[in-house]
């Protein structure tokens, strides 16, 4: 666990990445560096520089890294290990990614990118990701 950066106002001292994540990372964000290390370092980096931020103003679990690269992220919060009366520090599984927006055009809007979605297979994620909540 590293230390704790706070992102959507929720402290995160752990970070864990989806082997979906991980496939959708290596097809629409870099191809060399594609270990789930590599992606956890990545983020980690881009938590404490704060240059992660939440896509829409009311939106929980989509956001926006530098500006350009979408990716979901829901949150867990960890239990052990903390202090009584410590403040809770969450687990951030990151479920996927969906892309640059500088390369996908369809990414500046979400809402009708997602709209999109639901005409192609795809849209079963978002689905599933839905009734977890």
């Amino acid at each position: 666990m590293g230390t704790a950066s706070v992102l959507g106002g929720r402290p995160i001292s752990d970070i864990v990445v989806t082997h979906h994540a991980r496939s959708r990372w290596a097809d629409r964000v870099e191809t060399e560096k594609t270990g789930f290390h590599d992606i956890t370092a990545f983020l980690w980096n881009k938590l404490k520089s704060d240059s992660i931020r939440t896509y829409y103003k009311n939106e929980e679990d989509v956001f926006l890294i530098d500006d350009d690269l979408v990716m979901v992220a829901e949150f867990a919060p960890v239990v052990q290990d903390l202090p009584l009366g410590a403040p809770p520090r969450y687990k951030m599984i990151v479920v996927t990614f969906l892309g640059r927006m500088s390369e996908t055009m369809e990414l500046r809007d979400l809402r009708s990118y997602y709209s999109w979605l639901r005409h192609s297979r795809r849209m079963t994620l978002i689905k599933n990701s839905r009734k977890r909540k």
